[in-house]
């Protein structure tokens, strides 16, 4: 039945399923594993503009013009929050590329790395940045 559905409401339907079960989806037909695909770099991208954004919230703190005592606060939801994001982005990222949905090498090459990066505890991104980068600035 799935699999006789029109794209429009497929295209609808894949919007709305979780991360989680989102490639779960693809298995359906041609057609679902096309409109999850996409729906999968659109996720992807929305997570690379989402860590882009939060990463810009936190350059006014990087002036030194800050409360040390909330910095303390700010500084611990911010990496909570950029942490959050980039295992949101990985997870796709790595369904992705274990379903083949990416095609293109040097993207495989970048999801490869950051998996790698996160499997070994380091910030796939380069956005992990130390107390003491903040605390010496002149």
């Amino acid at each position: 039945m799935l699999d006789r559905l029109p794209v429009e409401i497929v295209e609808r339907i894949v919007a709305k399923i979780p991360d989680t079960d989102l490639i779960a989806a693809s298995k359906v037909d041609s057609v679902w594993w096309q409109e999850v695909r996409q729906q999968a770099y659109k996720r992807w991208k929305n997570y690379a503009t989402t860590i882009g954004h939060v990463q810009a919230l936190g350059k006014p703190f990087e002036k030194g013009n800050i409360d040390w005592i909330s910095f303390e606060d700010v500084n611990d939801f911010y990496k909570r929050w950029i942490d959050r994001l980039t295992e949101d982005q990985l997870y796709i990222m790595e369904k992705m590329l274990r379903n083949g949905m990416v095609v293109d090498p040097q993207e495989r090459e970048t999801i490869e790395h950051a998996l790698s990066e996160q499997r070994w505890g380091g910030d796939p991104w380069g956005l992990n940045w130390e107390w003491n980068e903040w605390t010496q600035q002149e």
